[in-house]
């Protein structure tokens, strides 16, 4: 009896550790590295949870509309490490960011930076690019910041 027992733990155990497996993907099977994407617009939503932090923001498209954008970034944890906490990207808050869209072309991408209108703060946003650095002294063309 005790040993069926130790068997269906061990099973069932699997179960969920594999099922998170497979819930993280790839940069490359989801975002297409060659579509960069600059946004700027007013921050609607802040998602910091694992595995990816998410936020959604408003963005004016070419025509007027208003284009509803959901951007991944790093961990929690990474974040964190890049100067990042839950209360940097308050709703309502103006942003610049840099990033690469979903390879479907839909409003979805992976942010690479942000930056901060009100303060012209810069944060790297812990993007799973394999070729992108992450360098402090890099332009950016942000209006009003000079970075």
């Amino acid at each position: 009896m005790k040993t069926k027992l130790i068997a269906l733990a061990a099973f069932v155990t699997s179960i969920f550790a594999s099922a998170q497996v497979l819930a993280h993907h790839s940069f490359a099977a989801e975002f297409d590295a060659a579509k960069q994407i600059k946004l700027h617009g007013t921050v609607i939503k802040l998602e910091w949870t694992n595995p990816h932090t998410y936020f959604m923001m408003e963005v004016e498209g070419p025509n007027g509309e208003v284009q509803e954008w959901a951007l991944e970034m790093g961990s929690p944890n990474g974040l964190m490490r890049r100067g990042w906490t839950r209360d940097t990207l308050p709703v309502g808050t103006e942003i610049y960011v840099t990033g690469t869209q979903a390879r479907d072309g839909s409003f979805k991408g992976n942010a690479q930076a942000v930056v901060i209108a009100e303060n012209c703060q810069r944060l790297f946003a812990g993007t799973s690019q394999r070729d992108f650095v992450e360098d402090d002294s890099a332009p950016v063309d942000v209006e009003g910041c000079g970075l």
